[in-house]
């Protein structure tokens, strides 16, 4: 009697199980819709771990750029070249030059870097020095080389965000102690940025020291250090406006530009004017009139003038809606990572990205002295460009990585990549990361 009681049990997910007159029949998938399925299977999975959004957000800038580039060159280009595209056409190479280094970057286990980070900065402090020592003077600076292509500073701000998160997750890193955190800190920027300001390349000096301030916090370090750490920099600027004197005629212009426009200086007189012409709706691709003569290098340092010119408010804050998306998603994959090295580069990368986008935009509304700063994605450029896009791709292998490991054979094959950390944490740390930092698989 009890045989003829159906029994209800749970159905293999590899088999389909079917209850037939008290005894259950199982139907096994051939071998064939396996391996038709195995395909179907893999490509879900490389998807899945490609983060959409942020892609978007770089897709979209770059698009912007491009399109801004061609309309803020056309007429330049044909006249000293002979065709409106020639100077588009060198953007679009140092894109595609760019596209490949975050491919690369992407695919590449964002991990590897910690392993070389002592030789990849003393490589960049090697070619800062080079460049002090070998390259020539264009406007009163020595900044580059290969005919101004290759800029040693751009590459030395993305490596200082690589190497601050590799020490300040490393074991060793006591970040709130005065001998281990803060002198160690000041050594590092003051060593990297004291040669990128030497060029002098004030405006890159300042970015790195602002991103590497930001970083040191999220790192956990004590708040009356980074009072004395805000110290330190107003006094290296101090110093480097009383050593470089166009850094003090800039800051004497911008203090009279505050109460009287007429009294800014030039570019900023001029970048104001082409957000006047541009109104809200702009007055049309193409069609503006600053961009001849009177902005200073409209393509690069500029562009952000000309976006307001051409597309008015609407377009100027859909350029500034970017990038205030690609801070919130930045930051998100940076609480998602699994470990704090991933966590601190994405911020890191984030910070760094974002930092000098507000630098170009508060230039152009005369919000801070004037500096060459060049509007990510979007201002043509050759090393400033390739190297952000680089950033990009490391911000990408964070999420890709996290991805990874958030899935089923993720949680169950990983192992902890960076054993250094210990029971330390971050002011980025997430609920989750805290569970992981205690030896516990976060979820999903």
């Amino acid at each position: 009697m009890a045989d003829s009681v159906p029994r209800f049990t749970d159905v293999d997910l590899e088999t389909d199980a079917l209850p037939v007159a008290g005894r259950t029949r199982i139907f096994k998938p051939s071998d064939a819709s396996i391996e038709s399925a195995r395909p179907v299977e893999r490509k879900r999975t490389l998807s899945s771990t490609i983060d959409l959004p942020l892609l978007v957000l770089f897709g979209l800038l770059l698009a912007v750029g491009s399109l801004m580039i061609y309309s803020a060159t056309f007429d330049w280009s044909s006249q000293d070249f002979g065709s409106d595209t020639y100077i588009f056409m060198q953007h679009v190479r140092n894109m595609t030059i760019g596209g490949v280094a975050f491919l690369l970057l992407t695919f590449i286990n964002y991990r590897v870097w910690k392993r070389f980070v002592v030789i990849l900065l003393l490589g960049t402090i090697g070619t800062l020095i080079a460049v002090l020592v070998f390259s020539d003077y264009t406007f009163g600076a020595r900044r580059a080389f290969l005919d101004g292509s290759y800029q040693p500073g751009e590459l030395a701000e993305l490596m200082i965000v690589i190497y601050m998160a590799a020490w300040l997750s490393s074991k060793n890193a006591r970040v709130a102690s005065i001998m281990y955190g803060l002198i160690p800190f000041i050594v590092i920027i003051g060593v990297v940025g004291g040669l990128v300001a030497l060029q002098p390349d004030i405006s890159t000096t300042m970015t790195i020291f602002i991103v590497a301030g930001l970083m040191f916090f999220l790192a956990g370090a004590n708040v009356l250090h980074l009072t004395g750490v805000l110290g330190f920099m107003g006094v290296a600027g101090y110093i480097l406006m009383e050593v470089f004197g166009y850094a003090q005629e800039r800051v004497g212009f911008y203090i009279a530009g505050l109460t009287d426009l007429t009294q800014a200086n030039y570019h900023a007189q001029q970048a104001m004017i082409a957000f006047l012409n541009g109104g809200w709706w702009g007055v049309g691709l193409g069609q503006g009139r600053q961009k001849f003569q009177a902005l200073p290098t409209p393509h690069t340092d500029s562009i952000f003038a000309v976006i307001g010119e051409e597309l008015g408010f609407i377009g100027a804050g859909f350029v500034i809606a970017l990038f205030v998306l690609l801070v919130i998603r930045g930051l998100q994959i940076a609480r998602r990572a699994h470990d704090p090295f991933g966590s601190l580069i994405a911020a890191g990368v984030t910070l760094w990205i974002v930092t000098k986008a507000l630098m170009n935009i508060a230039v152009m509304v005369n919000l801070i002295p004037s500096t060459g700063v060049a509007l990510p994605f979007i201002s043509y450029g050759g090393s400033s460009l390739i190297t952000v896009m680089a950033g990009a791709g490391l911000l990408m292998s964070v999420a890709r990585k996290t991805a990874l490991e958030n899935s089923p054979e993720g949680r169950t094959a990983r192992a902890p990549d960076d054993r250094g950390w210990g029971n330390r944490w971050t002011r980025l740390s997430s609920h989750s990361n805290r569970r992981s930092a205690h030896g516990s698989s976060p979820r999903p």
